[in-house]
């Protein structure tokens, strides 16, 4: 009674599935926790998944990516990291990753004098802008590479072709990254169940 279905992601890897339960019995022995408790352990299990998509550090590590390869990358009649604007959206993002920071550590110290039974709602603010920030710095790296990220030549040149690559190297692996993490604001619960559990929990809407 169980169906896989691998889903194909935009950028054609296979990393998910989709899974369905058709009238399946679960012998005692193999039960987890108490029965029909199901669904209270996924919800605190996703509220620590939550807190764990943040991923600030990788975050904080393709920001300083972003800001290393803008000074290398020329633009006019100098190079990217010169563009104001540009710089602008970097202390942006630094700024919100930093505030983001500090949400990420008040959760995990007031974890241990909240009830195990009942995560902390502040989990879905940390999913949302964390999950918002990944996108960002993906998309701050596909403003670096600009046209360099469509994949290079010699990733399916035409027949007889013998000029070198004039992408970089790393250029190459953007385009698929920055689709790649569309995805982030979906999984884990998808960003506007994570501002209904906000509306619910802290506004008592």
């Amino acid at each position: 009674g169980i169906t896989v279905r691998p889903v194909i992601t935009i950028d054609g890897a296979h990393e998910v599935n989709e899974v369905f339960f058709d009238e399946v019995e679960v012998p005692v022995e193999n039960l987890v926790g108490e029965e029909n408790k199901g669904w209270d352990y996924a919800k605190f299990l996703l509220a620590n998944e939550r807190t764990g998509i943040a991923r600030i550090g990788l975050s904080k590590q393709r920001l300083a990516r972003a800001k290393r390869l803008a000074r290398e990358t020329p633009a006019g009649d100098g190079v990217l990291w010169d563009d104001p604007d540009f710089r602008r959206r970097v202390a942006a993002i630094e700024a919100s990753l930093k505030a983001l920071e500090i949400t990420q550590m008040r959760v995990v110290a007031n974890q241990r004098h909240r009830d195990a039974d009942k995560p902390d709602p502040a989990s879905s603010i940390l999913k949302i802008r964390g999950s918002e920030l990944q996108q960002a710095t993906t998309a701050l790296l596909l403003e670096v590479a600009g046209p360099y990220a469509v994949p290079a030549p010699e990733h399916g040149a035409p027949e007889g072709w013998n000029e070198p690559p004039v992408a970089p190297g790393w250029a190459d692996a953007v385009a698929p990254l920055y689709f790649n993490y569309r995805k982030v604001s979906i999984y884990g619960g998808s960003n506007e169940i994570q501002r209904n559990i906000i509306a619910k929990a802290f506004l008592g809407l």
